[in-house]
């Protein structure tokens, strides 16, 4: 059902409103929490113009991939005889599935994933993605302790390139965090030390020392990020790997705590550009971090107008630490008393956030 809706560029609330069911329970249907009904199946066939291929599948009902304290199907068994044999390994997380897939819905995806792994008796490389992803995913939906758990179970598994991207990763979610800079600075030179070609290294980098007021290192840093950013050819491989607009993205964002508004529009619009539209939480992401740079350009109320549309049309499932981060370094570079600032703050608070003042909602 997730697969037909996201092919037919439906949001959960769109197909929800569409079908007469809340979505809520759509997300539950679609994490396999809840079965769904005949009902539901025909009427989402309808909708996302599948023909019965929902309705078929539910009356079906076949048996799922194998997990804990579950038997697994004839194909899954024979995936798995196949593996062993040849030394292989499918990546069954795909990074538009990463992207398009709300961190509450996702999370419980990714630790089947890594069950299904171990079950197999793999891991290595997918092992350490899959952990960081789940790091990751924690961290965005506030969880704070289990998180630093899987920061762990990633540096355990990882070694060499891989441990790096592990360092540098950690590094950038823990600014979100809002964890003390000087660890987080220690976690982006390991990454340095590790892999001085790593794009996302040098992204955490500058990124923790234009945090730490640092001028002069963060200027040198940022020059360092967009040299190794044009060398290094990123593709969409893997979902841990970074792609050009991420890269826009830390540049742009740095460049704004520098002060430099306009190339860090530059930058985000850039950007906003190379980042799919299906991909609604990263381009939140995106578009508040290119309202803070619209505000330090000196367009204040049309960051905080860009800041105040994105929020109001964002889906609930999508609100997570990063989008109230982004928010929250946009009302650190505005005046408290100016209207729209004002208004994004009211707006905040009606969703259980207080921003604007560092650390108080965390």
């Amino acid at each position: 059902m997730r697969q037909s809706r996201q092919a037919a560029g439906l949001s959960l609330r769109q197909l929800a409103a569409r079908v007469g069911y809340d979505h809520s329970y759509l997300s539950q249907v679609e994490r396999g929490q809840r079965p769904g009904s005949a009902d539901l199946a025909r009427l989402c066939d309808r909708e996302l113009g599948t023909g019965d291929q929902l309705t078929g599948t539910f009356e079906r009902r076949p048996s799922r991939a194998e997990r804990p304290g579950r038997t697994a199907d004839p194909l899954e068994l024979a995936w798995q005889g196949l593996a062993a044999a040849t030394g292989i390994a499918d990546q069954t997380i795909a990074l538009d599935d990463v992207r398009s897939t709300p961190p509450a819905v996702l999370l419980p995806e990714l630790v089947s994933e890594l069950q299904l792994l171990r079950a197999r008796g793999l891991g290595g490389v997918q092992a350490v993605e899959l952990s960081i992803l789940i790091a990751e995913t924690l961290s965005g939906l506030g969880e704070r302790r289990p998180a630093r758990r899987w920061w762990l179970a990633a540096h355990a598994s990882a070694v060499g390139a891989g441990q790096a991207l592990v360092c540098a990763k950690e590094a950038i979610s823990g600014l979100a965090e809002q964890r003390p800079l000087p660890q987080l600075l220690e976690l982006a030179d390991k990454a340095l030390a590790q892999q001085s070609s790593s794009a996302v290294a040098h992204a955490a980098r500058a990124l923790v020392l234009a945090d730490l007021g640092r001028r002069e290192e963060t200027q040198q840093a940022l020059q360092l990020l967009v040299g190794v950013g044009n060398e290094t050819v990123v593709t969409a491989a893997r979902p841990t790997d970074w792609m050009p607009y991420q890269l826009h993205w830390a540049e742009g964002r740095v460049c704004a705590r520098l002060g430099y508004g306009v190339p860090g529009c530059i930058l985000l619009e850039r950007a906003r550009e190379l980042c799919p539209e299906r991909w609604i939480g990263e381009r939140a992401k995106i578009d508040l971090a290119l309202a803070e740079s619209l505000a330090v350009a000196g367009e204040v109320p049309a960051g905080l107008a860009m800041a105040l549309r994105v929020l109001v049309e964002l889906p609930d499932e999508w609100r997570d630490l990063w989008v109230y981060d982004a928010a929250d370094r946009l009302l650190r570079v505005v005046p408290e008393s100016e209207r729209g600032a004002v208004e994004l703050r009211r707006l905040l608070a009606t969703n259980g956030r207080s921003v604007g003042s560092g650390s108080s909602w965390r």
